[in-house]
């Protein structure tokens, strides 16, 4: 995450809120809403508790699993990226917002881009296996630490890009390498994981494609997977509709701006609803349904203990983030401006993101991938009706209100329906600590908005400016929430423990 923040200030400043740069983001987005569509949620959340159920056979009869899997997708995966290569100038011209389309130069190369890049998608899908294998074995490190090569591939190509200066031409050829290196960095990552997966015990063979029962039980088991995550793919595709009526740099805003949303999402949410579906896929195995409920229960706690603080502190101060890290080149202090307001609206909806993270493996656990498509398509309905009465007025920012408060309808909907069915109900122990930890980030955001304004001309000024406002804002938040959070009760010395412990 450290690396990708890098990359995209990087971005911000090469780029900027140009028609060069909402092109890239296009080009970065297409490959990657396909990725989580076809990969990392219905693969991997349909994929883990079959695999964990042939490792308590035999490793032999989970390779055996693995390889007739692989023999499948790879195909699929070349037939379906030739295709899209094709179609691709259509895709981009529809999606293409309105400014590009009138640069004659701009849309054929944003064409380009986007095949460039669509390889990503072959090369992490086949990662994501690995991916799966190694996080079913409890080896999580590998794969956490893939993404490293993707931001190291990124900036090498951003540091190239902002070497050849300013102008239109300079944006066009780093935009290009950048795409380059985008699919040059899914082929590492994929080398990366199979190297580790190799130190492991584990291999698998490059077979013929077959239909073995193992993955006609996958298939049953993916397919509303597929449907469920479609549902929020969708959502993605609806944004890029709206993103297409807006005015340039549009795209850019919504990019930068959920960089801040992703980096507590991608460090809190991921990871732990990553580690808690084996551990529940196991407890519910050997229907240890006691420790499947502590489990649920902790991650929750840790999420809101973790989330909740940083949601109200770049609610409250997004903006102060965006111009001191974004600001400068081709990024202008207006854009980080509105880059900001877009972050107070993604936030709102970071805890529900992070929860939803955390509650659906308590129905993956189960092999239920179809009550998830039904609480995501319910979210699906609200959001784009939110868009549709919001867009006209409030432009891009519309698109992370809605975004948000889809999130938490989402969350009501899963809860409900696992208390209903008896899967899970939070103890009303744990229920106190999260009101308590709201109480706590409330007076954290009090405390910071009455620092925004003293601070309001340090973040437009020098570097040492820049920096003493940023780590004033960063100590006080911290240390007025700990302080907070401790009075109430919130932070004690197990909730640390659990913190610090390998294991949830």
């Amino acid at each position: 995450r450290v690396f990708g923040f890098v990359r995209d200030i990087l971005v911000a400043r090469v780029l900027g809120a140009t028609p060069m740069g909402d092109a890239w983001q296009l080009a970065f987005m297409l490959p990657n809403i396909f990725r989580r569509l076809f990969a990392e949620g219905a693969f991997a959340s349909a994929f883990v508790p079959l695999f964990n159920r042939r490792m308590v056979e035999g490793q032999s009869e989970a390779q055996r699993f693995a390889e007739s899997v692989l023999s499948l997708l790879l195909p699929l995966l070349i037939v379906f990226g030739g295709l899209a290569m094709v179609a691709m100038p259509w895709v981009v011209a529809y999606f293409a917002p309105d400014g590009l389309e009138s640069d004659p130069e701009a849309l054929p190369i944003a064409v380009m881009m986007a095949r460039i890049t669509f390889p990503y998608l072959l090369f992490m899908s086949l990662a994501t296996l690995v991916a799966a294998v190694l996080n079913s074995l409890s080896r999580f490190a590998a794969a956490a630490a893939a993404p490293v090569l993707l931001n190291l591939c990124l900036i090498a190509a951003l540091l190239y890009g902002a070497s050849l200066g300013e102008g239109v031409m300079a944006r066009r050829e780093s935009a290009f390498w950048q795409s380059v290196a985008l699919s040059a960095s899914g082929l590492l990552q994929l080398v990366w994981l199979a190297f580790w997966m190799h130190r492991a015990g584990f291999r698998i063979r490059l077979l013929l494609p077959r239909v073995s029962p193992g993955v006609k039980e996958l298939g049953v088991l993916i397919v509303p997977a597929v449907f469920g995550a479609g549902i929020y793919q969708i959502s993605r595709f609806v944004d890029l509709f709206f993103l297409s009526t807006l005015e340039v740099g549009s795209y850019t805003y919504l990019a930068m701006a959920d960089r801040w949303n992703q980096l507590p999402l991608g460090i809190i949410g991921i990871a732990l609803g990553t580690a808690i579906l084996p551990a529940l896929s196991r407890y519910l195995s050997r229907e240890e349904n006691d420790e499947a409920q502590r489990l649920q229960s902790n991650a929750i706690e840790l999420a809101m203990l973790l989330t909740v603080p940083a949601a109200a502190a770049l609610f409250v101060s997004g903006s102060a983030f965006t111009r001191v890290f974004f600001a400068g080149g081709a990024f202008s202090v207006e854009d980080a401006l509105i880059t900001g307001t877009v972050v107070s609206g993604l936030v709102i909806g970071l805890p529900a993101y992070v929860l939803i993270k955390v509650l659906t493996p308590n129905f993956f656990a189960r092999k239920d991938t179809r009550t998830p498509v039904f609480t995501a398509a319910a979210s699906l309905v609200v959001t784009v009706g939110l868009n549709i009465l919001l867009v006209p007025r409030l432009g891009v920012l519309a698109l992370a209100v809605a975004g948000s408060i889809g999130a938490w309808c989402n969350v009501m909907l899963l809860y409900a329906i696992l208390v209903r069915r008896g899967y899970f109900r939070l103890p009303s122990r744990i229920a106190g600590r999260i009101v308590r930890i709201f109480i706590a980030a409330l007076a954290m955001a009090l405390a910071l908005w009455a620092l925004m304004g003293p601070l309001d001309p340090w973040f437009d000024g020098t570097i040492l400016q820049r920096a003493g406002g940023i780590a004033a804002v960063t100590l006080t938040g911290t240390a007025v929430y700990g302080i907070a959070a401790i009075l109430l009760g919130v932070l004690d010395r197990a909730t640390i423990a659990r913190l610090l412990r390998r294991q949830t």
